[in-house]
This record gives structure tokens, sequence and C-alpha cells, in this order.
């Protein structure tokens, strides 16, 4: 886990992050994020800095143009960041998930001299030893790698993923950042610990740190392969182990055909509908039959061979929906399919783990009305893509929680639509989707399933009446001896107790400076030696200690602005 920074470290690095970090804000007109979350005071900002503002173009943008911006000029971390929150709309507005999907993490590569010390230096031989032939340009650069072509001994043909230099180390500063910004805003922005930004950054930082660990890409390819290890519209890459570190991957080179790209399909003799129809099926099979699916399958991720073969690549970020969630998912499409806004309405309850909401018939109602709307239009017509994102939108102004993962789902099964979309205009996503939802539903009924729960639930319940006893029996010991304790937590008192705290400091600070005054006052009267100028030395030093204490506080109100 990330080190909650209460102070930043003063380590030349850190200050000199940050001051990036808070220029970019301030060029982008987010300088009263910095104000209000008193940034200023852990770092030694000059007026310059803050008074600093974009231009009249940077200026004519709106707020969410802007953050995405920064969040580019920001680097690898950051933009990582924006990409994965822009599946998150229960927490982010829809204008700024807009944006945030447009993020591009495209940068200038390092060079080839240096892409060939790292591969030696993770592999342990000289790159002519490793490869027959290694390309210095690479073919491909990102935020957190670049991409290489080469050969090897043997003649097969490669793509080498590596790690950008010390890619690690800036990652390990922005995380850290990124966590004592989160927790300055839970503790300054009012509302702001309700979303619980620090929790987001822990959940950021473990899903990075995976994506920067090449071996669990190479994990992920292979177990896609073996999922898919009898369907013929699929080529998945092969992995190369021996020549793959947490720094380097080696894979099969897919010389093949971005899937955008219209012209060059119809050119090698490829079908746009066909691939749209096997891409769709590939994306679905994994959500609902191999609960292992590739969580970006946007038309960069997706090349197409020869004879309509698809073939996925970028597997650093995978989605594992639980075999609950799966059937959930298949019951609200079932249920839109059949228009049963009581069927829907219920399933939202199991998948939030509400069992039950205070308004829930105006929860059935805006579902009807939901359904309503598509009932009457032609199944290739219905965009379920918006349909998904309407109901996440349920979700929301219920205050209903949605699993975190369920979220990267949606987004997969939309992307995957807006690429049928346009290899096909009349593409139906809910043709394709229906008889996969209903398998998933039939199988749950079927004899087998059925006895294989009945079984489970019964040694369940042989275990419970097994131990209950000797259970209920060491609650009464512990209650005899008097060791039965209830423990209570307090959530959402904090800034109270804070407040209270700063209230009862200053009383006892008042208190000690008003002591001080009436004592050195009473010595002055009292005329008690050592004198200067016929007045006691003690009590000039307590009137001085008591001046100085008095413009402490004074300034301590106004730096909060509240007298």
């Amino acid at each position: 886990m990330i080190r909650r920074v209460r102070v930043i470290t003063h380590s030349y690095r850190h200050i000199n992050r940050y001051r990036e970090i808070i220029v970019v804000l301030v060029k982008y007109g987010f300088g009263d994020l910095i104000t209000r979350t008193h940034l200023e005071k852990y770092v030694d900002l000059g007026k310059k800095v803050l008074l600093r503002r974009g231009g009249k173009e940077i200026a004519s943008l709106s707020r969410w143009e802007r953050m995405r911006m920064a969040l580019e000029e920001l680097g690898p971390t950051f933009i990582k960041a924006g990409q994965i929150m822009s599946s998150r709309p229960d927490l982010l507005p829809h204008e700024l998930i807009v944006e945030l999907e447009k993020l591009q993490d495209s940068v200038p590569p390092f060079s080839g001299e240096e892409a060939e010390r790292l591969v030696e230096q993770e592999l342990g031989k000289p790159i002519s030893d490793l490869f027959y032939e290694f390309t210095d340009t690479p073919i491909a650069s990102a935020s957190i790698a670049q991409v290489h072509e080469a050969v090897l001994q043997g003649g097969e043909k490669v793509a080498v993923k590596v790690q950008r230099p010390r890619i690690e180390q800036i990652i390990e500063v922005d995380l850290e950042i990124m966590l004592h910004l989160a927790t300055l805003m839970e503790k300054h922005l009012q509302g702001m610990d309700i979303l619980n930004p620090a929790g987001i950054v822990n959940e950021f930082e473990r899903s990075i740190r995976k994506e920067i660990d090449f071996t669990i890409e190479a994990t992920h390819i292979e177990r896609f392969g073996n999922n898919f290890r009898r369907v013929q519209t699929i080529h998945v890459p092969k992995v190369y182990r021996n020549y793959t570190t947490r720094k380097i991957l080696t894979m099969e080179f897919i010389d093949g055909i971005k899937v955008s790209n219209l012209d060059a399909l119809l050119k090698s003799r490829n079908d746009p509908k066909t691939i749209a129809s096997w891409g769709t099926d590939l994306v679905l099979k994994q959500v609902f039959e191999h609960g292992f699916f590739h969580a970006d399958p946007h038309a960069g991720n997706i090349m197409v061979l020869d004879n309509n073969i698809i073939c996925f690549i970028d597997f650093g970020m995978m989605g594992r929906p639980l075999p609950k969630q799966r059937e959930y998912l298949s019951s609200i499409i079932v249920g839109i399919v059949n228009r049963d806004a009581k069927r829907i309405t219920k399933t939202f309850l199991q998948l939030s783990n509400s069992r039950r909401i205070e308004n829930i018939d105006q929860l059935e109602y805006q579902v009807g009305e939901l359904v309503d709307q598509y009932s009457y239009l032609p199944l290739k017509d219905i965009n379920m893509g918006q349909l998904l994102n309407e109901v996440i939108k349920l979700f929301v102004a219920y205050k209903l929680k949605m699993p975190p993962n369920l979220y990267l789902l949606v987004k997969a099964l939309v992307s995957i639509e807006g690429v049928g979309r346009v290899l096909d205009p009349d593409f139906n996503m809910v043709k394709h989707m229906e008889p996969f939802a209903k398998k998933l539903l039939k199988a749950r009924l079927s004899p087998r399933r059925l006895a294989k729960d009945t079984y489970l639930a019964a040694t369940e319940f042989s275990l419970l009446l097994r131990d209950l006893p000797s259970e209920i029996r060491d609650i009464i010991e512990q209650i005899k001896v008097g060791q039965f304790k209830i423990e209570f937590e307090h959530k959402g008192l904090e800034p109270s107790l804070r407040k209270g705290d700063q209230i009862s400091n200053r009383i006892a600070f008042a208190i000690v400076l008003a002591s001080l005054v009436i004592g050195s006052s009473l010595i002055v009267l009292s005329g008690i030696p050592p004198k200067w100028n016929e007045i006691p030395i003690i009590g000039i030093i307590g009137f001085l200690g008591a001046g100085i204490m008095g413009f402490w506080l004074l300034i301590s109100i106004l730096r909060h602005g509240r007298m």
C-alpha cells in the first residue's frame, strides 16, 4: 500500500514533482484547488506560480476539457488514472467521462540504444545472442512502454514490449503525491469525504501495479488463449516466456489490419459485417461464459487477419465478473427484452446488495418508463450501450452501489457495440446478447446446477448446526467472566471532532494568554525587583510573551478566514 503522507518528504525529487503538478494545475485554471486544499503550506511556492494563468485559448475551453489536458500533461500515472476513472459514471459527471475517454497516452519514444540496454539487462544476454534481428525504431510508443519489432534466432517474428526507463520510480512518486492530494481534498473540501478519494487512489494503485508487471499480462494472454483454444474465429498471440520478465514482454508479432480501417479490410477481401458479428460474439463469450474478458476492446486493440480472423492485443487490463454478477446482468438484459420492469428492479436491488429502498415504487416506475422508451423500437435500432448507460444513471440516482468491476464490463460492451456499428450500419447488439443471457439463466435452472447448489447449501447448514452449540457456549462463557464486548464504529464525525479540538485549543490558548497578562500586570504593580526603568523585568517579559502569543492567535484565526 502507498504510504499515507502527512508532510511532504523533503527530497529534491518530490518537491520538484509537486511544483510541476501545481504549475500544470494553475496553467489549466485549477489554482483554486491549491488554495482550498491549503497545498501551499506544504510546498514553498512563489507568488509568480500562484498568479500564473493559462492563455486565452485555454480559458475558452470547458472545465472538463481543461481537466483532460492537465492529466495528459501530467504524464503516465495521471493519464492511466483518468482512463480507469472514465469507467466510473457513479463518481464522475457524464461530461467529464466523455473527455476522459479521449485521453491519449502516446508519447515520444526513448532511444533504441536505451531499449537494447534494458532488454540485455533484463534477459541477461547481449542483444545479438537473444535476437537474430532487433529494430531500433519502435513501431509503437506509449506512456508506460514501447514496442520493437524483432526476429528470434529460430526465425520467429516477435514484438518486444519494453518498459520505459525509471517508470516505476515515476509512478511511485506520483502515487504518493496523489494520495496526499486525496487526503487534503477529504480534509478541506466539503462533501469530498463521501467520494472517498483516498480509497479510489488505493484502488488505482493496485490496478497500475499489475499493469506495469508484464509477467501478469503474459499470464492474461495465456489464460485468454486457453479459453479460446477450440474457437476458429480468433487468433491469440503466443507468448515467449523465456524472453519475458516484469519489464520485458515478448510475444508473437501480429501483422494485421486495425478493425477501424474499413478501406484496408475491403481491399484484403475481409467482410466488415462478418467481423462485427464474430467480434461481438467473442466479447460476449468472454463475459458470459468465461468470466474473464478484455476490458478495453476499442478499435485500436482489435486486429483483423486473413479470412476475418480476429486478434485482440494489449491484455494489460482484464475484467473478472463473479458468476452471480453475470447472472444478474443476464437477468437485466432478458428483462429489457421482455419489457419486465419488476424483474429489472428486483435485479437492481440484488446486484447492489440492497434488500429494500424507501422509494422502490418510484424506481420501478422509472425503470418502466425506460423500458417503454425502447419497447416499440425495432431491435436493430436499440442502442444497448446507451440503454446500459441509462441503467447506470438510475443506479446513481437512487444511490445503489454497483460493484466497480461491472462498470468495466458495461464499458467493454459499449466499446464493442461502437466497433460493431462502424463495421455494420445494421448491427444489432440485442440480437447477439439475448441468446448468451438466456443460456446463462437457463443454466442456473438446470437439474445439475440445482443439485449442486442444494448440496452446497446442505453442507453449509450441517456445518452451522455442528458449530452452533460450541459457539453459543463460548458466548455464554464470555458473558459470565465479563469479557463479552460490543464495539461501535462511528463514521462522519471526524470534521466535527477536528473543529471541536480547534475550538478547545483556542479557548485554552486564550485563557493562558489572559492569565499571562493579568499575572504580568500584578507583578508590575507590585514593583518586584529586578527592574528596568522602574518597571519589573519579569512583568516586561510576561507582557512581551503575551503580545507574541496574541499575534500568533490572531494570525491563526485570519489564516483560516474566520474571526
